[in-house]
């Protein structure tokens, strides 16, 4: 499922990047009109999940809808903890500094986890639920024409959900603020 998403994003957008070149140079056009786009994540792929985007935008201004599944590594994980296990969904507001979807950008929003987590010392598992809120900052690399690749980093603040709880005779609760880093590939129609 994972390859094939990744295939099928690839395929699709070199099909689609070739059926929109026109012959403009896209570097001259100002998104002054509504762009969409779609993007891919490193991060969920390389802990064995995956990850998927759609956004659109004008301006300087774009919104992302975007699903995750996430394998948080250990190292992350609190001690006594493994196999955090996170489904994600958000909505994110962007602004970019310069136009064309390219440089800095800053975003944020809100992001909904499902998660479900294993003791390091049975099989016991739990399934939790949190809402955070994202602060992201970024910066699009052009790569050919429209396709671009985006180095980013971010901070989640939970603000609701499962509090403490107790797994295997071990507490647990989501940090107060979960730290990310990955690089993003997308491309814009």
């Amino acid at each position: 499922m994972k390859k094939a998403l990744l295939l099928a994003f690839i395929v699709f957008s070199v099909q689609l990047q070739a059926q929109t070149s026109n012959g403009t140079n896209s570097d001259s056009v100002k998104n002054n009109k509504w762009n969409f786009g779609l993007e891919l994540d490193v991060l969920p792929y390389a802990t064995g999940g995956y990850f998927g985007a759609g956004w659109v935008g004008k301006d300087k201004w774009r919104g992302r809808a975007l699903f995750a599944d996430v394998n948080r590594p250990d190292f992350v994980t609190k001690d006594g903890f493994t196999n955090h296990h996170i489904q994600a969904y958000a909505v994110i507001l962007d602004r970019f500094l310069k136009d064309n979807w390219k440089g800095w950008w800053i975003g944020g929003g809100p992001v909904y986890w499902k998660s479900d987590i294993q003791s390091d010392s049975s099989p016991a598992t739990k399934k939790f639920d949190n809402f955070l809120l994202n602060g992201s900052l970024g910066y699009n690399f052009t790569i050919y024409k429209n396709i671009y690749i985006s180095p980013w980093a971010g901070l989640s603040l939970k603000v609701a959900g499962n509090d403490d709880f107790v797994l295997d005779g071990k507490e647990y609760n989501l940090p107060l603020l979960n730290p990310e880093a990955s690089v993003k590939f997308g491309i814009y129609f």
